[in-house]
């Protein structure tokens, strides 16, 4: 305050010097101003040179850049007069009244005029003076008397300021000490008001928790109940998070002002009392209730009803209609909606509550536990009883028609799986735990519940690809692997990022299982086809074996539009892994054409080695004219043929299968017609003509036996065109025959060319005769029919070159 008051009474006094000096400052400009004002009024003398006489004029006058010698400081002394004022001032007064010669009566008096004029003004002007110099004197005595009173004033502020000093310095004091004390109470009321707002919440939660107990089932207004409650937790974690958080800097701050008084004094001792009292007691409820409040007391208790209420809540979620499924709108299965909205929100908000509350393990395993069982029950209404079976060994042991039921429903239920159920489980992970830890705590726990479920599609999957490479496996291992490579793309959707990478790895490794189990069925089977490992001897009849008609249904079935695709894909991802990942693979087409052009050429090494085991002449030729021909009309017009080429089949089958008919009629019909074939002018030809006849009778019922009992044409085309040839070749040569050696014969010693015509007939027709003690077993035909001509009409076989071609 002293401070303040002379500050102020020091500018008082420096602006009544300021003003003193202003007016002093203005006093000569004041004096100019008047002076320029009586300035005109002064006379001015000259030297008149006109006359004969020389006036000296003396000019006087004052003007603004002469000023009298008068004294220039602010502070003049007041002039008792004139005289005293400026002493120099008379004389130059004096000098301005001069004497002028004496002249001309005229010229005297005109002079005496303007003498007195002059003199008149300068009395003015003198006057004027006076009065300028005197009200300057009197203002000079009061500023001098108005600064005297300035330092009265001054004084008195001085002495004011130091008086007012202490107070100033109390003030201060108690605001500091006000201030100190604010600091340490608000904290300790912010702590009491938790501590009651702790005590209201206790009672809400018990409400809500005896109303929640009252209700069963889900319903709208249960649910709301249920947000209730959660807030209601929340609110009390939050409420005992401050109290913990606020207690101990309360208390701290309120025990160091209670020092602080009582080391002071700076209050009374009641109050220093009270703040004592409040201090033990706010330490006391601190130090007995926050760990309750945290670990067992009421919050505990809610904790607990909400796990309960939280698992509940799951299990009521449920997969319904889990074998009808839904499309969305581009034709993809999509998973179906867990729960209503309100009920994945109240779901979120207790995953929250509970992670916030240092439950985030128990929130976790308690989801991952009952979405699990949920899934595999939705799964379990499929009944996959065949998932039991994964080893490879007890997968051997397994009827094929079971197994192969068993393959089929795993690819449907593989599928279903995962675009409806895991689909489904996925997208309420993230709207339940989607909030939880930056969003790093859904795609584990889902990762947990899918991986239970996938752990037991991929071990059956993983058991048949290693159990035995039989050919019959082939077409359900392509079946797996192509609906892996379609469910591809959106599996590694749903499982995309670092928490599912495992499960990706074993995906990818079932499809290298199955690639390599392919491969190796199919090249295997060629290895059984080519080395015959299937122990039969060859047909002893000279039909079609059954490995050649499993081996081109085989071929026919693999080839169609259903399994060549992923058989090339098969192919051209093992040509990859043996040539690396930077070679140029052939194009799909190329890699299968060449694998089943190699599964032909080892059938057709199969066939030629059972063709060399037989050791009767006619039936090898048999044998070998059904089976080429049979190849090459199962595989005409089919996926198989328009693969292989029509050039390639004519070449490898159609022509062989010709060469082979050709042998087998000069083997079995040819020798017959030899023995007709002399000429009827020879004697000796005469003479052994019933020789002959009887000869040709015997080998004509021989072979007849033989193609009954021994010789078998199964295609039916085949068969009449084989009939057709050897009527034309054995018929006319008879007849002639018997119509050049008829004389030399005995009546009724030979059939008719019609009788033998109608024998051979039977013979091809599959007829019936008495006489060998049994019946002829026939083939049946064909079941692709329609086959074109493989002889020759009206004229005699002669060679494979004049086998009709086929249209």
């Amino acid at each position: 305050m002293k401070s303040i008051l002379g500050g102020s009474l020091r500018k008082c006094r420096s602006d009544s010097f300021a003003k003193r000096s202003g007016a002093q400052a203005a006093r000569p400009h004041n004096s100019k101003k008047l002076i320029h004002s009586l300035s005109p009024s002064l006379a001015q003398t000259r030297l008149d040179r006109s006359g004969p006489k020389r006036h000296l004029v003396l000019s006087v006058f004052f003007s603004s850049r002469h000023p009298p010698p008068c004294r220039s400081s602010y502070t003049l002394p007041p002039p008792r007069n004139l005289g005293q004022q400026n002493p120099s001032f008379l004389p130059c007064l004096s000098l301005s009244l001069s004497l002028f010669p004496s002249s001309s009566p005229s010229s005297s008096s005109m002079a005496s005029q303007e003498d007195k004029l002059a003199i008149a003004k300068l009395e003015s002007a003198c006057r004027d003076l006076k009065t300028l110099l005197q009200k300057s004197s009197d203002l000079d005595r009061n500023l001098e008397k108005m600064d005297k009173r300035f330092d009265l004033i001054d004084q008195s502020l001085s002495l004011a300021s130091r008086r007012v000093a202490p107070l100033q310095s109390m003030a201060m004091a108690n605001k500091a000490l006000d201030t100190r004390i604010n600091r340490a109470i608000t904290p300790a009321l912010s702590l009491l008001h938790s501590f009651r707002l702790f005590e209201s919440l206790q009672a809400d939660i018990v409400d809500l928790s005896t109303r929640l107990s009252g209700e069963a089932g889900p319903s709208p207004n249960r649910l709301k109940r249920l947000l209730e409650y959660v807030d209601c937790v929340d609110r009390l974690n939050a409420a005992v998070s401050s109290i913990n958080e606020e207690g101990e800097p309360a208390i701290q701050k309120l025990q160091e002002v209670v020092e602080f008084l009582s080391r002071t004094k700076a209050t009374d001792n009641f109050r220093t009392h009270r703040l004592r009292e409040t201090l033990v007691t706010l330490r006391a409820l601190y130090e007995t209730e926050v760990d309750a409040m945290r670990f067992e007391g009421l919050l505990d208790e809610a904790l607990l009803q909400l796990q309960d209420e939280y698992e509940g809540l799951l299990q009521q979620l449920k997969h319904e209609n889990i074998g009808e499924t839904q499309e969305g709108g581009d034709g993809e299965v999509v998973g179906s909606e867990l729960g209503e909205e309100e009920e994945v929100e109240v779901l979120r908000r207790m995953s929250e509550t509970l992670a916030a509350n240092d439950c985030l393990d128990i929130c976790i395993d308690i989801f991952v536990k009952v979405r699990y069982r949920r899934a595999a029950k939705a799964l379990m209404r499929l009944n996959p009883e065949y998932l039991r079976t994964y080893t490879p060994e007890e997968i051997d042991k397994m009827e094929w028609e079971s197994l192969e039921t068993a393959i089929s429903l795993w690819i449907q239920h593989f599928e279903l799986a995962l675009k409806t159920v895991l689909v489904s489980e996925k997208r309420l992970c993230n709207q339940v735990l989607g909030n939880l830890v930056d969003g790093l705590v859904w795609p584990e726990c889902f990762v947990k519940i899918a991986d239970k479920i996938m752990a037991v599609f991929f071990r059956f999957g993983e058991g048949v690809a290693r159990s035995k490479k039989e050919p019959q496996k082939l077409f359900k291992l392509l079946d797996m692997f192509d609906s892996l490579e379609k469910l591809k793309a959106e599996f590694i959707q749903i499982f995309e990022g670092e928490s599912g990478s495992d499960i990706c790895t074993r995906f990818r490794e079932l499809e290298k299982l199955l690639v390599a189990a392919s491969s190796k069925v199919f090249w295997e089977f060629g290895l059984q086809i080519e080395g015959n490992s299937d122990g039969l001897p060859p047909p002893q009849d000279g039909s079609v074996p059954k490995l050649v008609r499993y081996a081109i249904n085989y071929l026919k079935y693999l080839v169609a539009e259903t399994y060549s695709g992923p058989m090339a894909k098969v192919l051209q991802t093992e040509q990859v892994w043996k040539a690396g990942i930077l070679s140029k693979p052939e194009s799909d087409e190329g890699l299968l054409r060449d694998a089943v052009s190699n599964i032909m050429e080892a059938l057709q090494r199969n066939v030629e080695s059972k063709r060399g085991r037989y050791k009767e002449k006619i039936l090898p030729h048999v044998f070998a004219m059904n089976t080429y021909w049979y190849i090459y009309m199962r595989t005409r017009n089919t996926e198989l043929g328009k693969l292989l080429g029509e050039q390639y089949m004519k070449k490898q089958y159609k022509v062989v299968a010709e060469e082979s008919a050709y042998l087998y009629q000069k083997q079995a019909w040819g020798s017959l017609v030899r023995l007709l074939e002399a000429k009827a002018d020879d004697p000796s030809s005469k003479a052994r003509a019933s020789a002959r006849m009887e000869a040709f009778l015997e080998g004509l019922e021989e072979a007849s036996q033989k193609h009954r009992s021994s010789y078998a044409i199964p295609d039916a085309d085949l068969r009449e065109q084989i009939k057709e040839a050897t009527v034309k070749l054995v018929v006319p040569a008879y007849a002639e025959f018997v119509s050049a050696h008829g004389s030399a014969l005995k009546d009724g010693s030979c059939p008719s060319a019609q009788s033998i015509q109608e024998l051979l007939s039977q013979v091809f027709d599959g007829g019936d005769r008495e006489g060998d003690g049994k019946k002829t077993r026939r083939r049946g035909g064909s079941r692709g029919g329609g086959a074109a001509a493989l002889m020759g009409t009206g004229r005699t076989f002669d060679g494979p070159d004049q086998m009709s071609v086929i249209c």
